[in-house]
């Protein structure tokens, strides 16, 4: 997958792709349904996604709560998984902010990226202000050249799916509700970071990541799967993950640690993918370490039978 970061240099190779465009946050089953009409409209033409980064939410309200669920690398790691050829993974800045619907439509999508087709979500918005609808795209391609779909809103167990419904679900520690409007494991992606060494003093040594400016699931105790994605242990492994802020020890920046099953080796600075199975617990203080690590045991076990039934 190539990914192209600028609407203003684009090479020929680049040019006249079919592109689903949204910030495809989570890449749930929805923004799923918009690249596969991508994939169809336009036969022959590469597969694109027009997304960018910062998110604008973030980019208007820097100080606001993280929300994002999946940083920009898990976000392009998704994509390829699912076809994606051309990545248009454009700056969102002041420039781009102050164009107009119909100047976006001509200055980005049509002159810029030279796009073939572009798919949208039924509730897309575009331009200053918001001011463009997906309606609005499909006259201004008539008028400019280019070809405009519009997705119809996908629904699971009668819920709209978005990326707000599924915060919502892991805030709420229901993880496979969340996997249900995903269509995969929510997966928590970073490079893995010197952490304190209490785990491996407890007998249960973690690969520690950061979560720092995603939404946070619910704190507690999980079974997860765990893909390393790089270095001499790549490969998929079970386990079991605390996220949070650990309240044994005090700490006041949320992490995410996961213990990996059956595994021994050197994960640091290696990138971990790490996909929440079932919320099994909650964060708590015990009576000392002895309780701690029988609790830890008794995770350990429930979790290696939630896994093996997957």
């Amino acid at each position: 997958m190539r990914i192209i970061r600028d609407y203003q240099f684009v090479e020929t190779q680049d040019r006249g792709a079919s592109a689903a465009i949204g910030n495809f946050d989570g890449v749930h089953l929805g923004h799923q349904a918009v690249i596969d009409l991508a994939r169809t409209v336009a036969p022959g033409a590469p597969l694109g996604v027009l997304t960018f980064e910062p998110h604008p939410r973030e980019y208007f309200a820097p100080d606001a709560p993280p929300f994002r669920l999946m940083n920009a690398k898990a976000r392009a790691h998704r994509l390829e998984k699912l076809g994606v050829e051309r990545l248009y993974q454009i700056n969102f800045n002041a420039a781009l902010a102050c164009l107009s619907p119909e100047d976006f439509a001509r200055t980005v999508i049509a002159d810029g990226l030279g796009l073939s087709h572009v798919i949208v979500g039924a509730d897309f918005r575009f331009g200053k202000d918001r001011a463009g609808q997906a309606e609005d795209l499909v006259a201004f391609g008539d008028q400019m050249g280019f070809g405009a779909t519009i997705a119809p809103l996908v629904a699971e167990t009668g819920v709209t799916v978005s990326s707000t419904a599924i915060r919502q679900a892991l805030a709420d520690g229901r993880p496979r509700d969340a996997a249900q409007m995903l269509g995969h494991w929510h997966r928590i992606e970073g490079t893995v970071v010197g952490g304190e060494q209490k785990g491996r003093e407890l007998g249960f040594p973690t690969a520690n990541i950061s979560i720092e400016g995603l939404h946070a699931p619910a704190s507690g105790v999980y079974a997860v799967l765990v893909d390393v994605l790089d270095g001499p242990n790549t490969g998929s492994y079970h386990g079991a993950a605390s996220l949070g802020l650990h309240p044994m020890f005090g700490r006041d920046v949320p992490n995410l640690e996961s213990f990996l099953f059956d595994f021994s080796g050197d994960l640091y600075g290696a990138t971990l993918s790490v996909g929440l199975v079932e919320y099994l617990r909650p964060e708590q203080r015990f009576d000392g370490l002895d309780a701690l690590i029988a609790q830890m045991d008794a995770d350990c076990a429930r979790a290696r039978q939630i896994l093996a039934s997957l």
